[in-house]
């Protein structure tokens, strides 16, 4: 059903369709039964796909990545939807519109999209609103940044705010200093960038009587140097995992039209391209640590096939964004069915 939909859907803007997407799911919440229907639509629960990581027990490892819910606005039909967590953001201390419009755009040829939206959400305040009467059993992660105003030697402030504000709200976080949408982001991946923003959050943590892990997300453009460093951050600072990866700024081996991809610009690319760079740095990560470091594998998961291959590549859940646009919400009732046959 899906395929036959989806020409329909791209002749619209990806912007357009996305907010339309999030209003429907935003009614269906009100319609008697509608989550009934999904989650037996789309929904696959067994005890063979069910994860313990990071302390929580997550009913599938098939999470929504972090741009699709922003404001934390349909967590609780993306669960309906087949997602064993969601996360929601990112989210930043103050409401910002993001950058400037068209930012988002799809490349068909390569089942890639590129975007620059810029962190646009309506605030911490707005989210902690939306999760304040969250029903339990959805794991909700909590994607977090800095406004995009905030120079970065003040980021740690912002994170802080954020962090704060949706302790009691969410099941972990997810440190963003990756996005190459906000800029000057990406500079705070520095080794002493990185640690000044996960110090005070841990130190905040230490007095609250509930254990929330902290994430770091980072940048498939990495160098391994980097990547290196920043795995001696998680080590060393103790923190919980890491989410790799975020968007590529690399435009490499495109089958688009190179005319089409100038048009549009800078932008985060996201999708098939970035499939095996993901996954490759899954490995890597997973084979530097030994395993001891729980990562959760976003980036190009397209198919069945490329969920099974991050989850073998040493990723202990995955995530899903790209991949629903372009194969559906039926994906990951895919991915479940065979994850389960494999147990």
């Amino acid at each position: 059903m899906y395929k036959i939909l989806r020409p329909l859907l791209f002749k619209l803007q990806p912007e357009t369709i996305h907010h339309l997407i999030v209003r429907l799911l935003r009614v269906m919440h009100y319609v008697p039964f509608a989550k009934a229907l999904l989650r037996t639509r789309y929904t696959r629960r067994a005890p063979e796909l069910e994860r313990e990581v990071l302390g929580l027990k997550f009913p599938n490892p098939i999470g929504m990545a972090a741009g699709f819910d922003k404001d934390a606005e349909v967590y609780d039909m993306l669960g309906a939807l087949g997602f064993g967590f969601v996360e929601i953001g990112t989210v930043t201390p103050k409401p910002q519109n993001g950058n400037p419009k068209p930012r988002c755009f799809r490349l068909p040829a390569d089942k890639a999209i590129i975007n620059r939206m810029g962190f646009n959400n309506r605030g911490v305040q707005n989210a902690v609103r939306n999760l304040r009467h969250r029903k339990p059993g959805l794991i909700i992660g909590g994607n977090i940044g800095k406004n995009t105003l905030t120079p970065n030697e003040q980021a740690p402030c912002d994170y802080l705010k954020a962090f704060r504000a949706l302790y009691d709200y969410v099941d972990y976080f997810v440190v963003n200093v990756s996005c190459p949408n906000v800029a000057c982001l990406t500079a705070l991946q520095s080794k002493a960038s990185t640690v000044a923003i996960l110090e005070p959050l841990k130190e905040f943590r230490q007095g609250q009587s509930d254990y929330r892990p902290i994430l770091l997300k980072i940048s498939p453009d990495l160098t391994r140097e980097q990547v290196d460093q920043m795995i001696e951050v998680v080590e060393e600072c103790k923190i919980d995992g890491i989410v790799a990866t975020n968007t590529t700024t690399s435009r490499e081996e495109l089958q688009s039209d190179p005319a089409r991809v100038t048009q549009i610009g800078k932008g985060g690319l996201s999708g098939g391209p970035l499939t095996e760079r993901s996954r490759e740095m899954v490995r890597y990560i997973h084979q530097k640590t030994e395993g001891s470091v729980p990562i959760i594998g976003v980036g190009g998961i397209m198919s069945v096939e490329d969920a099974v291959a991050m989850l073998e590549a040493g990723a202990s859940l995955v995530q899903v964004y790209s991949g629903m646009i372009y194969e559906g919400p039926g994906l990951m009732k895919r991915i479940c069915k065979r994850l389960e046959n494999k147990a």
